[in-house]
Parts: C-alpha cells; sequence; structure tokens
C-alpha cells in the first residue's frame, strides 16, 4: 500500500523518473547528493518508497521542534547535533552491527548551499560498518533520481572521495550554483 501511494506520487502527480541498478543490499550507507534545497528530502524519501525501499536520514536537530519533530521522526529523520563533538560515527557503527537492516540516507556537503569541502562521516560509518555506499544522484533537470553505483569503501579515503564525487558531477540540483564538488 505505501510503495503504491508513494509510487503514484513520485511517478504520476509528480512526473519524476527513477534508475536503479544496485542491489537492495540489507545494510548500507546513501551518500545522496546535489542537497541544495529542502525538497530533495521530500523527492527523497518518496523516491525510495516508491522503489519498495525504506531509509532513515541525518538532519540537523534545530528541524526538530513541535510539530515538525515528530512528523520528521515518523518519516526516519534522527536529530544531530552539529555543535558539538560526539561519537555519531562509532554510535552509528555500533547500532548497524546490531541491525538485521539498516538503511541510513546521507548528504555529503552537510549543507543545501555550496560547500566543496564534504564531510566525510558517512565514509568513515560504511567503513567501521563494512557495508557499501550506495550513490543516489537526485537531477532536477531530468526529474529523474539515479542509484547507479555502489562503493566499499577500501581505506583510501583521498581515492574514494575522489570517485565518489566524480559519481555526482553531472547531476543538477534544484539550485545548481549551490552544488560543489571541488577540484577533483
Amino acid at each position: 500500500m505505501k510503495k503504491a501511494l508513494f509510487s503514484f506520487i513520485y511517478f504520476k502527480l509528480l512526473g519524476w523518473k527513477a534508475e536503479v541498478n544496485v542491489p537492495d543490499y540489507d545494510k548500507c550507507i546513501i551518500c545522496a547528493a546535489p542537497h541544495t534545497t529542502n525538497w530533495d528530502l521530500i523527492i527523497g524519501k518518496l523516491f525510495i518508497g516508491a522503489i519498495g525501499r525504506e531509509s532513515g536520514f541525518f538532519m540537523k536537530k534545530e528541524w526538530f521542534f513541535f510539530p515538525l519533530g515528530y512528523i520528521f521522526r515518523w518519516m526516519g529523520g534522527i536529530p544531530v547535533n552539529r555543535d558539538k563533538r560526539t561519537s555519531l560515527v562509532e554510535q552509528t557503527v555500533k547500532l548497524i552491527k546490531e541491525s538485521k537492516k539498516f538503511h541510513l540516507a546521507i548528504t555529503p556537503e552537510g549543507t543545501r548551499s555550496a560547500n566543496s569541502n564534504w564531510k566525510k562521516g558517512f565514509y568513515f560509518i560504511a567503513s567501521g560498518a563494512e557495508i557499501p555506499i550506495v550513490l543516489i544522484g537526485i537531477d532536477y533537470e531530468r526529474k529523474c533520481i539515479y542509484a547507479n553505483k555502489a562503493i566499499m569503501p577500501t581505506g583510501d579515503i583521498e581515492k574514494d572521495m575522489r570517485e565518489i564525487k566524480l559519481y555526482f558531477k553531472d547531476f543538477k540540483g534544484k539550485h545548481p550554483e549551490k552544488f560543489d564538488i571541488g577540484d577533483i
């Protein structure tokens, strides 16, 4: 029922497409980009539901006020305090290892503004939990979300981050000027 509803909204009402060539892993980190608008969350959740999958997501704690906090938690949101150092990577790795299924979407830019200095927490989580990183590109120009590549972290973060950034280079966010992969 949920898949049918999400499919109807995503494909029929909004007119978006999906291209998915990666398996439905039991556990994975989803690296989703570009992230240039708050609409990415809605479009992304509809996409995930339309293809019959589920995923939680990290979001800054400031968004978890009443009544939005209840809605975001229901959608799979996990509040993150970005103002202080926590052991979020270690806690997430532990949670993944204790879970039978675990999918978590993270936007590597960490902001909706142009930022070539991507956060690497998603990489360290996947590496620590020894699970793949599924790369999901959101393209507003083509109204399509692509899930065509997954990588296993090798431990060579510079090489792997370059490969990840190159995957996203041709996707156009809702506000393309707010997306920056930097010099690669």
